[in-house]
């Protein structure tokens, strides 16, 4: 008699435990102003964004400090990361490349592009000294073209308290900072 009434006392602290847990706080990513590049009218498709396994989570990744990654179970992502990031990629193109038509492959709208933009995200996460790095592989295709294909690092202040805030804004910098080198690589087409 003694175990079921144990159990009913575990069972009512866990779930005491439950509704005391707070509410996760969501952020998203902003884009950011860059400058603009003249290119010829075109038509530029930006591919699925591939991330690197440990960035596909709802949480924010911070780290690696001494082999080991942080992840706060309170501070998420609004929206897959991989989303959002081709997302605002799209947006900071579309404001650094006025002339071309810059749309994701994920998007509803389709067209034949005149040229193909892949990317691959190795890394974006802080550093020991407070700064958010991304490490990209970005291959730039002409249709019916051979790629061209370069690896850019990236490192952009975090400022402030390091808050999942702070580190949302940084992200959003670096990314900016990756539309500026891939609009300039696209205004070399």
């Amino acid at each position: 008699m003694m175990r079921p009434v144990l159990a009913l006392c575990l069972a009512l602290g866990w779930l005491a435990g439950c509704a005391s847990s707070p509410t996760p706080s969501l952020y998203v990513l902003q884009p950011v102003a860059g400058p603009v590049k003249q290119t010829r009218v075109m038509n530029v498709e930006l591919r699925r964004i591939s991330l690197a396994g440990y960035l596909d989570r709802p949480e924010m990744v911070r780290g690696p400090r001494d082999y080991r990654l942080s992840v706060d179970s309170n501070a998420r992502w609004a929206e897959p990361l991989g989303g959002m990031l081709e997302r605002v990629l799209t947006e900071d193109l579309v404001q650094r490349l006025p002339q071309a038509a810059v749309f994701a492959e994920a998007g509803a709208i389709s067209t034949r592009p005149d040229l193909v933009l892949e990317l691959d995200v190795q890394r974006l996460d802080s550093d020991a000294e407070g700064h958010v790095v991304v490490l990209a592989q970005v291959a730039l295709r002409p249709e019916g073209g051979v790629a061209r294909a370069t690896t850019l690092r990236l490192r952009q202040d975090i400022g402030g308290v390091g808050s999942p805030a702070d580190q949302a804004a940084a992200i959003s910098a670096v990314i900016g900072s990756l539309a500026d080198e891939i609009g300039a690589r696209v205004a070399g087409f």
